[in-house]
């Protein structure tokens, strides 16, 4: 795989009752496990699931676009991802780093 370039997500956590949910800002995709290490790795699944089935569609730009969605020519230092709410009261958020394969227009 060649990368041309990288798209910032934003995870949102949050548990309720029994279950965590995982949401992503940007894409809207969601999901929910019995603990936050699950949650994660189900929704990073789902979004990863999500931005192939945009690509392999040929929907992926247009996506992008519509939803103000940035890609980055380079992968970002974690130091240069921002992440800004506002935030549900015992919501945790976190950016998750996801490799584009084809170029974008927008880098």
């Amino acid at each position: 795989m060649r990368i041309r370039g990288y798209v910032i997500v934003t995870l949102k956590f949050r548990k309720e009752n029994n279950n965590w949910t995982a949401y992503c800002e940007e894409l809207g995709t969601a999901t929910f496990a019995r603990s936050l290490k699950k949650a994660q790795e189900k929704i990073i699944e789902a979004v990863e699931l999500h931005l192939n089935t945009l690509e392999e569609v040929g929907e992926r730009e247009r996506f992008f676009r519509d939803h103000k969605i940035i890609t980055h020519s380079r992968r970002p230092r974690k130091n240069e991802i921002k992440i800004t709410g506002p935030f549900e009261p015992e919501t945790l958020a976190s950016p998750f780093i996801y490799p584009l394969e084809k170029e974008m227009l927008n880098i």
